[in-house]
């Protein structure tokens, strides 16, 4: 396990204090490679019916029996997004701190990719503070980040060109090799795009999802000829298609015929996010109700089948991962892990499962003897892996 640490030094730098014990490798910052290894529901009796007992059900927060998540990364600010190397395997994430990469071959080891990025504030009830938010990869040489940083009508998509290797020092968020947007305020966006978080390449686009203009909630893309990518557009109005508000995760179907969406709904509603296919087109293939409450996250596994994490912003408790089963014209979602607030989820290609969350609960104690203070005010969110098998 690692343990990531934001040290505020001035608005935009960032360290990593190592903390080792047998059990828990210190993160390293790529400047520093060199320098460091690594109740059950109790039963109630009917008056008008004295011999029926009411049905005993399985608290929220109840682990349910399957794998079991190990820690990859500690004390990671609000992690968001996240994206496995084909090839490499190198994990990148997004978190208010800057992009990561985290190199699973090289115990103790993460590095800051990306570091430089404002942050924002986004939510309603709680309020969270972010930075960039989804990611994903263009090939093996370019990593995009889908930016949160900013205002509506400025905020931005990074397209960076990396290496295999790891770099030498992180570099700053306007070092990129295209950037993508803004969407100011116009006639198809009165307010602007911003809150930019799922991003995917299909059909030689690039596709992000918007949380700018309510009333149509914006997937935007961005064309990609001669391999450069176009300007960054408004093209699919996905609240008009399905009357439901804010488009946030967004995968391609195995058989790459269909961009796959889910439309989060109000994040003080329980239970209405929807599972969305479009054509190539643009147009709404189908539709299905999940009784999930904020889809934050999709993604296939090599075996083809889908899964879901849900952050439950009214009741976190309901949170976790999920497998999506289509049935018919609905959807059988079986929670597979109780998550904190999970936010983006990736395989890797054997296999292997990436999950970003905002808090590891009891996934991650202070190792004894540690100062419980210093604990407490350290970032509580973090990377999980699972192993290969769903």
């Amino acid at each position: 396990m690692i343990r990531c640490e934001l040290r505020s030094r001035t608005l935009w730098i960032w360290a990593v204090l190592a903390l080792t014990t047998s059990f828990v490798v210190s993160p390293v910052m790529a400047q520093d490679e060199k320098k460091a290894d690594e109740t059950k529901a109790e039963e109630k009796k009917e008056d008008a019916k004295p011999e029926e007992k009411k049905e005993e059900t399985k608290p929220a927060a109840e682990a349910p029996a399957g794998p079991k998540p190990k820690v990859s990364v500690i004390h990671l600010d609000n992690p968001s997004g996240v994206a496995a190397h084909a090839t490499t395997k190198h994990v990148f994430v997004t978190s208010k701190q800057g992009v990561f990469r985290f190199v699973p071959g090289k115990p103790g080891k993460i590095y800051l990719e990306v570091d430089g990025f404002p942050t924002d504030v986004y939510g309603k009830g709680p309020m969270y503070n972010i930075g960039p938010l989804g990611c994903t990869l263009w090939g093996n040489d370019r990593l995009i980040v889908a930016d949160g940083s900013r205002k509506d009508g400025e905020e931005l998509v990074r397209i960076y060109k990396i290496e295999d290797a790891v770099p030498e020092k992180p570099r700053k968020e306007d070092a990129a090799e295209f950037t993508l947007g803004p969407i100011a305020p116009g006639d198809l966006s009165p307010k602007g795009e911003g809150n930019f978080y799922g991003v995917t390449v299909w059909n030689d686009a690039i596709y992000v999802t918007a949380n700018g203009d309510d009333t149509k909630g914006w997937i935007a893309k961005s064309v990609i000829a001669e391999g450069k990518p176009g300007a960054l557009t408004p093209a699919i109005a996905s609240k008009e298609a399905t009357e439901v508000d804010a488009p946030i995760a967004i995968a391609v179907s195995p058989d790459k015929t269909q961009l796959v969406v889910s439309q989060g709904g109000e994040v003080n509603m329980p239970g209405d996010s929807l599972l969305t296919m479009y054509d190539a087109e643009g147009k709404l293939v189908k539709k299905y109700a999940t009784g999930l409450h904020d889809i934050t996250g999709l993604a296939y596994s090599p075996t083809g089948k889908l899964y879901a994490v849900d952050f439950a912003w009214a009741d976190t408790t309901q949170g976790g991962l999920f497998e999506l089963v289509i049935e018919g014209d609905a959807v059988k979602a079986t929670k597979v892990l109780v998550l904190d607030r999970p936010t983006s989820l990736a395989f890797d290609a054997d296999g292997a499962l990436y999950i970003t969350v905002f808090g590891l609960g009891e996934l991650y104690k202070a190792p004894a003897g540690t100062d419980a203070a210093k604990e407490d005010e350290k970032p509580k969110g973090g990377l999980l892996r699972l192993e290969p098998g769903l």
